[in-house]
């Protein structure tokens, strides 16, 4: 698999490099409407004061991965995609090595987008499994 590299119809505001996905070394592997995908390498930074990575990263991850997903779809209809709700289940620890993770739609509505995002450590076991809500709201111009 490849770096991600936005389309010419999926233009960011910011340049990727200057994010919080950046920040915190989100790369997205494969985005598509259908399936995305992405990993981080695990880093001190990402963890909590018990040496396990911050349940927030996993949170930051699938509503990043989810919303680029959708927005590949909605922005050359004239829509965007934002974030409308994300609810994580922690199943078991990440300590070290690579974070991967996994995006899948589950509805593709006219307002609103569902994913379920499966997060994943190097022995692809399942570590916390997401379900995001995207919404999908008309360009500000």
């Amino acid at each position: 698999m490849t770096k991600f590299t936005p389309s010419s119809e999926f233009e960011p505001i910011i340049p990727l490099e200057r994010t919080f996905d950046a920040l915190y070394g989100l790369e997205m592997l494969e985005l598509t409407p259908d399936v995305a995908r992405a990993k981080v390498e695990v880093k001190e930074h990402h963890m909590q004061p018990m040496g396990l990575v911050h349940g927030g990263v996993f949170a930051a991850i699938a509503e990043s991965l989810s919303s680029a997903a959708t927005a590949v779809a909605v922005v050359p209809e004239g829509n965007s995609a934002q974030g409308l709700s994300n609810q994580t289940s922690f199943l078991r620890p990440i300590l070290s090595g690579t974070i991967h993770a996994v995006a899948r739609p589950r509805h593709k509505g006219r307002t609103t987008w569902v994913w379920e995002v499966e997060i994943s450590d190097d022995q692809d076991r399942l570590c916390a499994l997401v379900r995001m809500t995207i919404a999908v709201r008309p360009l500000s111009v």
